[in-house]
């Protein structure tokens, strides 16, 4: 899979969750540092899953 696919799924599963926190009246600082942790993360993600492998020389 691309890594601009597990971006956007990402980008929509965050953006899901950051209306939910809204929703739960969860102040926004505590939004904005969940938000930034699960960018890192997915970007982590999505970089492990479509990473090529090295040619060995």
């Amino acid at each position: 899979m691309s890594f601009g696919i597990y971006l956007v799924g990402a980008l929509i599963l965050i953006g899901g969750l950051i209306y939910g926190a809204v929703l739960a009246a969860i102040p926004t600082h505590w939004i904005v540092v969940g938000a930034i942790i699960a960018v890192g993360a997915s970007i982590l993600a999505a970089v492990g899953a479509t990473r090529q492998k090295d040619p060995s020389s």
